[in-house]
């Protein structure tokens, strides 16, 4: 069976019930139909003195480009939490419409771990992208409207920096050209993932912070290079409108049963890769172990999750579980080349101890970039249906050896929570274990040596170069008081490096980068490697190509 038939073969359960497992009241929902809502932000005032549960974070090592199975562990561990009688909720962002219809498919996991209704969380679910989308494009649209009428602020047009925003993939739109024929200028769409208002809705606490953040929000320099802020536009309270009850977090369930909200959706590779601090706040209240994850391998979602959504949430991690499988660990030793859209090759698949030892070194960095923060890390060895168990455990021997808590096999994708019971009892015995959190650099430090921190301790890097452009705005950064703000990188999550090729745990290389953003409205400063594109393209043969709707039954079909 495909995913999706999995997913349209269970009978999902009254979301009203799914709630009530977590002590969410009925009245604390706005249904969205009989199986997804929206949970009320009053619920944290009435829970304000219920102490919060462990905080439990998912991160991987780097991928094949087909995925380490890092969404489907997370539920996976969640249902296995919830197995063993713990109070569980998971928190996942909500998949983007450019991965659904490009390269990679829906993101709701897979097999027996999967979060449903899968269509609709793989589709619109409530409408929060498009919100969004709405909310970026009227300020692109009232910075447009004050420069033909008149410009009062003295915005200087060649210094804009606020761009427009789409939610599906759209090479063509990554240069446009702007204003009318006698006053054009170069202009940009990044995809709705890499929105500055995803970031701020992912981050924002509540109501007023996400207000305060949205009029932050820098939109250009004027004519003597003074900030301009939306705030100075007008528009930040139909913006804050536009997202009023994208704000709320959504609800839904596991194919088993396990509460889970998704809600916002930032890349991991090019923005800050994690789900809402409120949908992680309300879980916290309500949950006993609270399942989240980051994007990407701890060098990218792991790290900003670290580093940018803990200091602006003061949420602290309980332990931290890093996946791994046997073909990208074959992948980091040099056993094969894997593409998307094509079979992985037998010495990928296969046995291949020779490729595994070599590439085992790609999660020793992983695991140390957990621990560099002071959490304590479980492996959790993502098992598919022919991997030959002796490698398996050897994985998990080499794992505690370098430093992991545990290490657990996990079968969750072929057994669903049952699977992933084993993993869940080494997570349990790992929270029991005293962490100490630490940041990994300092927010006074200048901007280029948290930079040189990240890709130097997180990437193994033996330096950092500044293109000239990137230097410059560096310089105008600190200079306009934005110096203290952490630091997102854009970088490629197959390689611990810049550089895709690179695999394994490379050494020697030099991370350059070619622009920093200011971002003062999320509250961080985005660091763009060379070759990093904000808004991706579409694959030659697109997903969306397969998916459709049966004419016979109504439903939809081809979703992965």
């Amino acid at each position: 069976m495909t995913d999706l038939e999995i997913a349209q073969s269970v009978t999902l359960r009254p979301i009203v019930e799914i709630g009530s497992q977590l002590g969410i009241r009925a009245e604390e929902l706005t249904l969205y139909g009989r199986d997804k809502a929206k949970v009320s932000l009053q619920i944290l005032d009435r829970l304000t003195t219920v102490p919060n549960g462990r905080y439990v974070l998912v991160t991987a090592i780097n991928p094949t480009p087909l995925g380490e199975g890092k969404t489907t562990t997370s539920i996976g561990l969640a249902m296995g939490l919830s197995r063993l009688g713990h109070r569980t909720a998971l928190t996942l962002r909500q998949p983007s419409l450019g991965p659904v219809f490009g390269m990679k498919g829906g993101g709701t996991g897979g097999g027996h771990a999967q979060v449903a209704p899968m269509e609709d969380i793989n589709l619109h679910l409530t409408g929060d992208a498009h919100a969004v989308a709405a909310s970026h494009n009227l300020l692109s649209a009232f910075l447009d409207n004050h420069l033909f009428h008149g410009n009062t602020l003295s915005i200087n047009p060649q210094r804009t920096t606020w761009p427009r925003t789409l939610s599906v993939s759209d090479r063509s739109l990554r240069q446009i050209l702007l204003g009318e024929e006698t006053d054009r200028r170069s202009g940009q769409f990044v995809i709705t993932e890499a929105s500055e208002v995803m970031a701020a809705l992912a981050l924002a606490k509540d109501q007023r912070d996400l207000r305060e953040r949205l009029g932050r929000i820098l939109v250009g320099l004027t004519k003597t290079g003074t900030p301009v802020t939306a705030e100075e536009l007008r528009c930040v309270g139909s913006m804050a409108v536009l997202l009023k009850d994208a704000l709320m977090p959504n609800l839904v369930q596991t194919l088993e049963g396990t509460p889970a909200f998704v809600h916002t959706g930032p890349f991991g590779n090019i923005a800050h890769g994690n789900c809402s601090i409120i949908s992680d706040a309300i879980a916290l209240k309500c949950a006993d172990f609270v399942v989240t994850e980051a994007g990407f391998g701890s060098d990218l979602g792991a790290e900003k999750f670290f580093n940018i959504k803990c200091r602006a949430s003061g949420l602290a991690p309980t332990v931290a579980v890093v996946v791994a499988t046997l073909r990208a660990l074959k992948l980091h030793g040099g056993g094969g080349v894997a593409k998307a859209g094509i079979a992985l090759p037998s010495s990928l698949t296969g046995p291949n101890q020779e490729a595994l030892s070599k590439g085992i070194i790609n999660l020793e960095q992983h695991i140390a970039n957990v621990r560099a923060h002071g959490v304590p890390v479980v492996v959790a060895v993502n098992a598919f249906k022919d991997d030959p168990q002796y490698e398996l455990d050897w994985v998990r021997e080499q794992s505690i050896k370098m430093g992991a808590a545990d290490a657990a096999i996990s079968t969750h994708w072929a057994d669903g929570g049952k699977g992933a019971e084993q993993l869940a009892a080494a997570v349990v015995k790992a929270s029991e274990r005293p962490a100490h959190f630490k940041h990994l650099y300092e927010l006074s430090w200048p901007i280029k040596k948290k930079i040189e921190t990240i890709a130097t301790c997180m990437y193994g890097a033996a330096g950092v170069t500044f293109e000239p452009e990137a230097a410059r705005q560096i310089e105008t950064a600190e200079a306009l008081g934005y110096g203290g703000l952490p630091v997102c990188m854009a970088k490629t999550p197959l390689s611990l490096s810049h550089d895709p090729r690179l695999k394994g745990r490379p050494t020697g290389f030099t991370v350059p980068i070619r622009e920093l953003r200011i971002l003062s409205g999320a509250g961080f400063v985005t660091a763009v490697c060379s070759g990093i594109q904000l808004m991706p393209g579409l694959p030659k043969k697109p997903a969306g190509e397969r998916i459709n709707l049966d004419p016979a039954t109504g439903k939809i079909v081809g979703l992965s």
